[in-house]
Parts: structure tokens; sequence; C-alpha cells
């Protein structure tokens, strides 16, 4: 079994399409762990703010296949392949670390915006305080502990999980 961390994000709807990844994500992962979820600013373009949280779980299925459900889910609750990188968005589904597999493809692993965006590691550091991130060669509690970037405020919204 392959432990993964999924960061979730939206800035449409925001709290519809969570609960939608979380039922979504529900049915093909085991031992699910939600993060609390943060509301933030837009990082990378004017919009509307964000709700960002992170799952952690474990899973048998191959890294490709895990990336696969991930764009899938996406699609299912409005994505499209044609959304640029810095937009809004209903449902933003990004794979953090499989294990300790460093890699570029199918996926870029451990994920860059780890260590650079607050909305990512801080909900990761709750979830996966322990988990050690093989390039920074850091506990995720050490990364959160060291981050430092001011511009970047979060806080806390309540959220009721399905």
């Amino acid at each position: 079994m392959a432990q993964i961390y999924i960061s979730l994000g939206s800035n449409i709807n925001k709290a519809h399409y969570m609960r939608c990844a979380l039922i979504a994500l529900k049915p093909h992962f085991n031992d699910l762990v939600h993060s609390s979820v943060f509301e933030s600013e837009a990082v990378g373009f004017a919009g509307n703010n964000f709700y960002n949280s992170v799952v952690g779980a474990t899973t048998d299925m191959p890294l490709a296949n895990v990336c696969s459900l991930l764009k899938q889910i996406e699609r299912n609750n409005g994505r499209t392949a044609n959304d640029k990188k810095f937009s809004p968005r209903t449902l933003d589904l990004d794979l953090l670390f499989y294990d300790d597999v460093i890699c570029d493809s199918p996926a870029q692993l451990p994920r860059d915006e780890i260590t650079k965006n607050a909305f990512v590691l801080q909900p990761l550091a709750e979830v996966a305080p322990h988990f050690y991130h093989p390039v920074a060669q850091q506990t995720i509690a050490e990364l959160w502990r060291e981050y430092n970037n001011p511009q970047q405020r979060l806080w806390k919204v309540e959220f009721s999980n399905p």
C-alpha cells in the first residue's frame, strides 16, 4: 500500500466542490484523513478566495491510475482541459506525494508547491507532520515551522465533512 497525500482547492462554489471531492475520493482510497479547511486569497491571479485542504490516504492503485482518477474527478466537477493554471476553478486536485517517489511524470512528485505555498503546507502539516519530504530531506512539520511568507495569509473555516 502506498501512502498518498492530495491537495484539494476550489474558489467557485467552494464548500460544495470541496464536499464533492471528498465524496468522490472516499470509495477509491483507504484510511482517508482530511485536514482542516483553510481559506486563502488567490495566488498568481486576481480572483475569489480559495478553500484548501489536504487528504491523506493509502492505496494499492498504481501512480498513473491515481493521477488519472484525480483528473477524472476534476472533470466530473466542471474542470476542463483548457483551464489556465492561474484561473478560477471548481476543483483542483493535486497529488503531493506517492510514498517517497520522485518523478516528473505522470505528475511532478513531490509537488513543487508544497514548500512554496502555505495553503498546501499548513494543511499537509496537520495530516502528515512526520512524513519525510524526500527532496527537502525534512519532515513536513519542520518545513512548516521554517516556512516564512507573510504575504500568504490563510485562516481556518468551518466545514462539515460529508
